[in-house]
């Protein structure tokens, strides 16, 4: 182990740090390790993977490996470090040893079955408990500093997505489009994209998480694009469609259903609702539309570091929302041989009710581009 070397932490970990701790006292946790890697960056600010961190009342112990010595200089200086030789089940198992740790809470999800077993083999005198979800609820709530990073990320997702819209051309594939559209992310000073870029034409998009491939654009597709930008960690998740010279008919039925569902579900948000009837919201106009056994997903969920993260905006969830919650709004209809129509925007739940934060249209005439060849 080497001691800490450097400045303390930024105002926001400090605040997340002792969120956290107020968070274990009530639990009577005396020590809580994070193995989650984006728990322990929220937590700390240290980026570097296949690590984790232990939290205890007055000290944080970052445990990882020779990698990421410079990288925890820069990021947590005033951390304690443990930097493993073997794997970092016997560093945790030699950090709770030396540190005479009897009990240490640890994620649930975070370490397997087996990792507990080998940690358990290596250090019998620390008893391993599961921790409750205290990071996940942290996370449900956004503070200013995720706010920013969500909105940066959100900004290089729309700003590429018009930029690529641009480049569309008669005869390009599923393929092309995406690739082109990662690639005005990045530019846009995107690290990667959220998740792999859906671009779905014609029949494809009847596949709520279609893959690209070979399909080529012609006058009269509709094609839909689900994409997002990572940007500074944080995630954006955005749906729309495009429409290639005309819109088909029985898209402008569908669409128009989809976008009320949308419309009616975004107003039904206030602290308070329940997750699971603002679902309901979207799946009852679907439904009354003659569509409802075509809305095959739950209407949305978390956004942050992860693309998908608590909470749920599902029929499975009755969990209320909170003010400060960031979720998607997704409704959708699929189907089967013909295509689908999807619009999600991303949506912050305030304390009077929510706010969409994006800036793309989503008039069905501003949906049409031209066929460029």
């Amino acid at each position: 182990m080497s001691k800490q070397n450097g400045r303390g932490p930024s105002a926001i970990i400090r605040e997340r740090l002792a969120t956290c701790r107020r968070a274990m006292a009530r639990q009577d946790i005396g020590a809580y390790l994070v193995s989650r890697h984006m728990d322990y960056f929220y937590l700390t600010g240290f980026s570097g993977e296949d690590s984790a961190v232990l939290v205890l009342p007055r000290a944080v112990h970052i445990l990882s490996d020779g990698r990421f010595i410079d990288v925890i200089k820069q990021e947590c200086p005033w951390a304690q470090t443990w930097m493993r030789k073997g794997n970092l089940n016997s560093e945790i198992a030699k950090a709770c040893r030396e540190l005479k740790l009897r009990r240490v809470a640890v994620q649930g999800d975070g370490l397997t079955l087996a990792d507990h077993a080998e940690v358990r083999e290596l250090n019998r005198g620390t008893k391993l408990t599961v921790a409750p979800p205290i990071i996940t609820n942290m996370r449900k709530l956004k503070d200013d500093a995720d706010m920013t990073h969500l909105r940066k990320a959100l900004r290089v997702a729309e700003d590429a997505f018009e930029a690529t819209l641009k480049t569309i051309r008669i005869g390009q594939t599923e393929l092309e489009m995406a690739a082109r559209l990662e690639y005005e992310m990045k530019v846009r000073g995107a690290s990667d994209p959220s998740f792999p870029t859906i671009c779905a034409e014609g029949s494809n998009a009847a596949l709520p998480h279609a893959k690209p491939g070979t399909r080529k654009v012609k006058s009269g597709s509709a094609i839909l694009f689900d994409w997002g930008a990572r940007v500074g960690m944080y995630c954006s998740d955005l749906t729309r469609m495009v429409f290639v010279d005309t819109i088909p008919p029985k898209f402008a039925e569908l669409y128009a259903i989809v976008l009320e569902a949308q419309e009616r579900a975004i107003a039904a948000i206030r602290p308070g609702a329940r997750m699971c009837d603002v679902d309901e919201v979207a799946r009852t106009c679907i439904a009354d539309a003659g569509y409802g056994p075509r809305f095959t997903h739950g209407l949305g969920h978390g956004l942050g570091l992860n693309v998908h993260e608590a909470p749920s905006l599902s029929w499975r969830s009755q969990e209320p929302l909170q003010a400060g919650m960031l979720v998607t709004v997704e409704p959708g209809v699929y189907l089967p041989g013909a295509g689908g129509v999807r619009i999600e925007d991303d949506v912050l739940v305030t304390r009077s009710g929510a706010r969409v934060l994006g800036r793309l249209s989503k008039r069905l005439e501003d949906a049409v581009i031209r066929g460029r060849r």
